[in-house]
């Protein structure tokens, strides 16, 4: 018969005391940050072929997502694993290449018996480990410090904080990169075109805005009534007010209905110029729609007119646009 197991209190205390550890953990690697890592970046950025990635057990599992992030920001760099590096994989690496060997202990026998390979093709070596005096940290043309106080393991066996730190020290190794070489929203997208990612990193306004005849607007000159039947003709929410040119003047909403309604003004002897909401809220075509979404909020509204450089009227968008094309 099995034994019956639950949660205690002792739990949530523990999870909390993890947590704790690892974060000093984390803290304590910023705090001592030297110039070694300035001297890893300049490794790295000086590198003419690929950034190479590797590590044993749970190194190899924080190496391959450190590659991962490389990558994704503007760092081509591959994870290759160093056991099979000794039967025939060493071939992908080549002198213009760095490589980036994480081993806690610095003693990784896959790691090592690697090395001189690596060393004898001439390619860089920049090593991650918790022991500046160990056999990969001193063969390591750069090293970086990842020591932790302990683990957060109760036993002290399973790597937790330590994986944590070199987790973390790949990351900020990864965005300092990125900053260095200039890489913006634009080529973060090219490398995440799929996904609600993707989506809200490459759509722009232009690509979901309104446009032709499922544009509302009216004349500056229109009277109430027209505004009311465009808003109820295109769906919109509101309609533009624009000038023989189709410079945009002013907005009239749902929410400008409403209010209109209560003073109780005839609609077909109002002129719209005199009930239009003036300097609306407009966004170029080109801008990505994640700005749209950004404003929209940020100014509690649920419509935006789309203007080219001269302020004429080129689309309309409202939040149901956004929602169909999965831009939130």
């Amino acid at each position: 018969m099995n034994k019956s197991i639950s949660a205690t209190p002792h739990a949530l205390e523990l999870g909390r005391e993890v947590l704790n550890i690892e974060a000093s953990a984390v803290q304590a690697l910023a705090n001592r940050l030297d110039e070694n890592f300035l001297h890893a970046l300049d490794v790295i950025l000086r590198c003419e072929g690929r950034v190479i990635v590797s590590g044993m057990g749970k190194s190899g599992h924080i190496a391959r997502k450190i590659a991962a992030t490389l990558s994704s920001t503007g760092t081509p760099a591959y994870f290759v694993h160093p056991a099979e590096a000794s039967h025939g994989d060493l071939g992908m690496i080549t002198t213009t290449d760095v490589i980036v060997a994480l081993s806690y202990s610095g003693e990784s026998q896959e790691l090592m018996a690697i090395v001189p390979a690596i060393k004898r093709q001439g390619a860089k070596l920049i090593s991650m480990t918790g022991n500046p005096l160990s056999s990969l940290a001193k063969v390591a043309d750069v090293h970086l410090n990842s020591a932790v106080d302990k683990e957060a393991c109760p036993m002290g066996l399973a790597p937790t904080a330590s994986t944590t730190a070199a987790l973390a020290l790949g990351d900020a190794l990864a965005v300092a990169l990125l900053d260095a070489k200039g890489f913006g929203a634009d080529d973060f997208a090219l490398s995440h075109p799929g996904g609600s990612l993707g989506r809200r990193l490459l759509t722009r306004v232009s690509d979901i805005m309104r446009s032709g005849e499922r544009l509302p607007m009216i004349s500056e000159n229109a009277m109430l009534g027209d505004a009311i039947l465009e808003i109820s003709k295109k769906g919109v929410g509101m309609t533009a007010i624009v000038d023989a040119n189709l410079h945009v003047r002013g907005i009239y909403t749902d929410g400008d209905l409403r209010r209109t309604l209560e003073k109780k003004l005839d609609f077909n002897a109002t002129p719209i110029s005199s009930v239009m909401s003036t300097n609306p809220r407009c966004i170029n075509p080109n801008s990505l729609a994640a700005e749209a979404v950004q404003q929209m909020e940020q100014y509690n509204i649920s419509q935006m007119l789309v203007v080219d450089e001269q302020n004429k009227l080129v689309g309309a968008l409202n939040m149901h646009d956004l929602l169909h094309a999965k831009v939130i």
